[in-house]
């Protein structure tokens, strides 16, 4: 019997990561019910046994636990707040957890809206992309109080292997902006390094591997770096979304009366790719604007 078996959850949003993730709960005998703007996802997944809902708010209804994971932040408020919004359907008490990369501010917005209602707010953001997805190896940072984290501790169980309650509600997405910082400098900073060695002769192949041993290693070098010397950018995280990410990072930056010049330049140079056609490529591809 999965460690899920009689809980009911309600997800919405089946894109690169909802999806291997909802599989991956479904796995630990979860009963899933469902939703995705785009049919086709839901329609494969009913395949396998998982439930459809019409709505954000039936899901709502029928769920006493929400896992969101959708694109953006106003993407997050509509599913919650819009026509037939996850708000119209909550029971009492039910936990709404938000998995994806949204604005701190409008984060902790939601959870007061969502607290007026009678239910609870878990910012739960995630890193290791598709790969720790489809893996369940993912890092999850929580924003939530004692309560709502231990409730929902039990699904990150099945989906990671590094949980960490970071403090109260957008404590988590505060720490999903650190993360999105360092990978998107690491990635920015691999590219540099590969597109020298290629202009100066070497084979940045050799490169990538005299690095492994080295200070130099990371899991960026590893997988992006990898990438980028076979030239294949298949999106594990898309570069539009990368670059939303950086954007909200010097936007709570600005908040704070604080400069993030690295990261202002990085976000520059995401926006030269999405100009350049490559905005759904991976966002290891940054390395075609230095090439």
């Amino acid at each position: 019997m999965g460690t899920l078996s009689g809980i009911t959850i309600g997800f919405i949003g089946l894109g690169l990561m909802g999806r291997p993730i909802s599989l991956n709960l479904h796995r630990a005998g979860a009963e899933l019910i469902i939703y995705n703007r785009s049919r086709g996802i839901v329609d494969e997944l009913v395949g396998v046994g998982i439930k459809a809902a019409t709505s954000p708010k039936d899901v709502a209804e029928r769920a006493p636990i929400i896992v969101l994971m959708v694109s953006d932040t106003p993407a997050v408020e509509r599913v919650l707040f819009g026509d037939d919004g996850v708000a119209q359907g909550l029971q009492t008490g039910a936990i709404v957890i938000d998995m994806g990369t949204t604005a701190v501010t409008a984060t902790r917005n939601f959870a007061q809206q969502i607290k007026a209602k009678g239910a609870h707010y878990v910012d739960a953001p995630v890193s290791g992309g598709q790969v720790g997805a489809e893996a369940a190896t993912l890092a999850i940072m929580v924003g939530a109080s004692e309560d709502a984290f231990a409730r929902a501790k039990p699904i990150f169980k099945v989906l990671a292997k590094n949980i960490t309650h970071v403090g109260e509600g957008g404590a988590g997405q505060v720490a999903k902006a650190a993360n999105q910082i360092i990978v998107g400098v690491t990635i920015g900073a691999v590219a540099e390094a590969l597109a020298l060695a290629k202009k100066a002769g070497v084979d940045p192949a050799k490169v990538r591997q005299a690095l492994a041993g080295g200070f130099a290693a990371s899991r960026i070098l590893e997988v992006h770096g990898l990438r980028m010397v076979d030239q294949t950018f298949d999106p594990g995280g898309k570069a539009t979304t990368q670059r939303k990410d950086l954007a909200q990072a010097l936007e709570l930056a600005q908040q704070l009366g604080m400069e993030l010049p690295a990261t202002a330049l990085n976000r520059d140079l995401y926006d030269k790719l999405i100009e350049m056609g490559g905005g759904e490529l991976d966002h290891s591809a940054l390395i075609k604007v230095l090439e």
